[in-house]
């Protein structure tokens, strides 16, 4: 463990602006949503009947967890069920990125060649990202009012970040690069959260073989019991101890898992495009399948939703104010979408820095110094982060449509919800195209996009529920893509989003084409 402490301020100092605010902005959601539900149920009648209807719905059930009171902090408890998975995501990036991303830029070699032990830079990525977990925690509980309730959820939140924090560090000695790793981390995180969704929909004990279920088992504001915590504790020991015991059984730079070699003539690799496809297929395929599997899941509990908002204007009003569709049915599936939006959006943020990571890690410029010209092997991958998406809200909208179709009688439904869906696209262009403009422009900040997408997030979570001014809804490209089904669609905003994208893209090839490689 030998330099341990100066490797833990050089990750605090890289940092400095990013690690607080997640911490500070996760923390406070929980707040907020108990401020909108105090609001939204003023009496103890009002949140119990929201209380006893929401527990009879699996599909709310499956996507935010079971509810365990009616006082305002059970209900914001449920609520935050997606800030667990939140903050599972952003753990296991950072150990990522602190750890297998070092390794492929070449920094993680240049360290270990002073006086560092060869324990010390996971050490350090777990002692920040648990450190960040507990900071998390507590200021859930200060924000909540500390109460021994308020500390619980506090540290069911710590605790899922903690957990898949050892599973990002586990993956980061599996595979010899940063990309497959966050892609086994986040394979593993959405299996998780189908487990769970699965479990607590069917009333099952299938919810306890996921970790994000034991941080909503522990019951905060209800029966209160401190077990599950232990049990994401003993997890999150043993992975990091066999992250640790990978970690001397491997070369620097090196995974255990090893890449699998190519053919030694190859003739699909024919152009910058075709090698584009060889780096993303892999990404392309499992996102699709992701948003397949969540549309399936997602489209039979529709109905059954809706009849238990028909008894329940607060829980109506609450979705409405979320979705923002006509009838209640149709809002339940465009809240849906809206947190798919965002998620294709993040996959097309992920497939064009891809760019950013052939570059940094120098493979890049052996294929700029043939033929290939600087634009077209750009090209090959905005083409990817660009119609990836589009994939991906097509799966879930098809997806949806036959499991709903089916269970209405009506299969007209696939077409009509993948095109509420593929409606979401240009704003998760929008993104896409930020992110092109940044890694032309701006390289070494491309990281912002992520930042971005972040606002974006919040702000279709808690913007609503906030009443926030309009100007502010109006930063986020989501904000202006129609809330269908059942809402009025105006081409306009859609024409001006695919025209920000154009150009947000177009600056970005500018830029890449005028500046130096490596940057």
């Amino acid at each position: 463990m030998t330099g341990l402490r100066h490797l833990i301020r050089l990750i605090l100092r890289r940092d400095r602006v990013l690690l607080p605010l997640w911490v500070l902005i996760l923390a406070a959601l929980p707040a907020v949503y108990a401020a909108s539900f105090a609001e939204l149920t003023p009496t103890d009648e009002a949140r119990e009947l929201y209380a006893r209807t929401t527990a009879g719905i699996p599909s709310i059930e499956a996507m935010l967890g079971p509810i365990y009171g009616s006082s305002v902090g059970a209900l914001a408890t449920q609520r935050a069920g997606l800030t667990l998975l939140i903050v599972a995501l952003i753990n296991v990036l950072v150990v990522i990125r602190h750890t297998r991303t070092e390794e492929d830029a070449g920094r993680r070699e240049l360290v270990a060649a002073t006086v560092v032990g060869r324990h010390a830079p996971l050490a350090a990525a777990l002692v920040v990202a648990v450190g960040a977990d507990l900071v998390l925690g507590l200021l859930t509980a200060a924000f909540m009012g500390f109460s021994s309730g308020s500390l619980l959820l506090g540290l069911s939140l710590a605790f899922a970040g903690i957990v898949f924090a050892a599973v990002g560090a586990v993956a980061a000695q599996l595979t010899e690069n940063a990309g497959p790793a966050r892609g086994l981390g986040l394979a593993v995180l959405g299996l998780a959260y189908l487990i769970r969704a699965a479990g607590d929909a069917t009333g099952s004990g299938l919810s306890w073989a996921s970790p994000l279920a034991w941080g909503q088992y522990t019951q905060p504001f209800a029966d209160e019991t401190w077990l599950p915590l232990l049990a994401s504790f003993g997890l999150a020991a043993l992975l990091a101890g066999l992250a640790g015991w990978l970690s001397v059984r491997r070369d620097v730079g090196g995974g255990l898992v090893p890449t699998r070699l190519g053919p030694a003539g190859s003739t699909s690799l024919t152009g910058p495009f075709a090698l584009a496809w060889r780096l993303q297929r892999g990404l392309l395929t499992g996102w699709s399948v992701g948003f397949l599997i969540f549309g399936l899941a997602f489209g039979g509990a529709v109905s059954g939703a809706t009849e238990a908002f028909n008894g329940n204007p607060e829980l109506a009003e609450l979705f409405a104010r979320l979705g923002g569709g006509v009838s209640l049915t149709d809002t339940f599936i465009s809240t849906l979408l809206g947190i798919a939006a965002i998620a294709a959006a993040a996959y097309g943020i992920q497939a064009a820095l891809r760019m950013r990571a052939e570059e940094s890690t120098m493979r890049a410029e052996p294929v700029l110094a043939t033929g290939t010209a600087r634009v077209p092997w750009a090209l090959g991958h905005v083409v990817f982060a660009v119609a990836g998406p589009i994939v991906a809200l097509l799966m879930i909208g098809a997806g949806l449509g036959l499991t709903y179709g089916a269970d209405v009688g009506d299969l007209g439904q696939v077409p009509r919800l993948i095109g509420a869906a593929l409606a979401q696209a240009p704003a998760a262009a929008t993104l896409t195209g930020l992110t092109v403009a940044l890694f032309g422009l701006l390289p070494r900040l491309t990281g912002v996009a992520w930042g971005i997408l972040a606002i974006c997030l919040l702000l279709g979570q808690i913007g609503a529920l906030l009443q926030l001014s309009q100007a502010v809804l109006d930063l986020s490209p989501f904000t202006h893509t129609p809330h269908l089904p059942g809402g009025e669609v105006t081409a306009l905003p859609l024409v001006v989003l695919a025209v920000v994208a154009v150009v947000l893209t177009a600056a970005g090839l500018w830029g890449f084409r005028r500046r130096d490689v490596g940057v």
